[in-house]
């Protein structure tokens, strides 16, 4: 079943999957930051330039300078981001989700636009009360 658990609970970390995606839009680090775990990882095996990224510090910090490159008309303005999920399973005060994305941006290797659809195969924790990211998965599903 892909939603399972108390719906206070899957809206919240989809509120969560919306923070991350307005994060993005708005380029905002704060925002954007606010949604990992202290301890959390971000795996993005489809961008070697990127890598993985342990702890929340080393997170923000690898996105703020992704987001120098991934944007759109020279980086002057952020790129397209949506996130929709796909499942969300609550197990107490752990669950797991996926989350499915549409991205548009210009490639800093190339200058070619492009349009690309992702997965991200997510752990979280209510960690005082709030849902966080403690591990997200990202791979790309169809890029064009």
């Amino acid at each position: 079943m892909p939603f399972t658990g108390p719906i206070e609970d899957r809206i919240a970390i989809r509120e969560l999957m919306d923070t991350h995606a307005h994060g993005v839009m708005t380029k905002d680090a704060d925002l954007w930051g606010s949604i990992w775990a202290d301890d959390a990882y971000w795996e993005l095996p489809d961008y070697p330039d990127l890598g993985g990224f342990t702890g929340k510090e080393t997170i923000l910090a690898g996105w703020v300078e992704s987001m120098k490159v991934y944007g759109l008309d020279n980086c002057t303005k952020p790129m397209i981001y949506f996130m929709q999920p796909g499942s969300i399973e609550v197990d107490g005060d752990t669950a797991t989700s996926v989350a499915y994305t549409i991205e548009i941006f210009d490639d800093p290797a190339t200058n070619k636009r492009i349009h690309t659809t992702g997965r991200y195969n997510d752990e979280l924790r209510k960690i005082d009360g709030a849902w966080k990211f403690t591990r997200r998965a990202y791979r790309t599903v169809y890029s064009d």
